[in-house]
């Protein structure tokens, strides 16, 4: 009886705890998703890079402040637009040296070694998309060094839902791609330094129409 009496309260603390239980706002359903224009949060929308260093081990480091537009239908998928444009001069690393060289001039006048002092934003424009469920295939012509290739991001949707604060309807895609940067200008140190630069994208769009 003494023991039955001990769990009293926590027979009834627990609907109590269930309802007070935090709910994350965004989830990974599609029927949240709804048509419009989207525009990035740039604050939680990142553009990560790594290249492998000597063969040792990768070096990574971040693109950030990404600013874009996103036409999305869920019923018209593979009509969705998208574009994407982003401050090279922000880039960060871990390394106050490394993000020196990545923006510094070239020596005597010449050609810098990655972007230089001043580098024109990157631009990401859709041409083509091929979606699949919550994956698709975009296909666009990246613009970067002031060379323009194309690219294909492999994407996955990650979460829909309205953001707490500002209340605006959110959807959320991870993406990665690979990429060769002798491709786009930037010859320094390869093969030390892989040409080969994997990108790993992770965006959030808010409503605006």
């Amino acid at each position: 009886m003494r023991k039955l009496l001990y769990a009293l309260p926590l027979l009834f603390a627990v609907p109590l705890i269930a309802q007070s239980a935090p709910v994350v706002p965004g989830a990974k359903d599609v029927a949240r998703v709804t048509a419009g224009t989207y525009n990035t949060d740039p604050a939680h929308t990142l553009i990560g890079w790594r290249v492998s260093h000597f063969g040792f081990n990768d070096y990574f480091g971040i693109f950030g402040d990404a600013t874009g537009t996103l036409i999305l239908d869920p019923a018209k998928l593979n009509a969705a637009k998208v574009d994407i444009t982003i401050p090279i001069g922000k880039v960060t690393t871990a390394s106050a040296g490394l993000t020196g060289h990545l923006l510094r001039a070239g020596k005597d006048g010449g050609k810098a070694d990655f972007f230089g002092p001043a580098p024109a934003d990157a631009k990401f424009v859709s041409t083509g998309v091929v979606a699949s469920g919550t994956t698709a295939k975009i296909t666009g012509d990246l613009t970067l060094n002031g060379v323009t290739k194309p690219v294909v991001l492999d994407t996955k949707f990650s979460g829909a839902g309205n953001n707490p604060f500002n209340k605006k309807a959110t959807v959320g895609f991870h993406a990665t791609t690979t990429l060769k940067r002798s491709d786009f200008g930037a010859n320094y140190a390869i093969p030390f330094v892989s040409d080969e630069v994997k990108l790993d994208i992770s965006v959030a769009f808010e409503k605006a129409i």
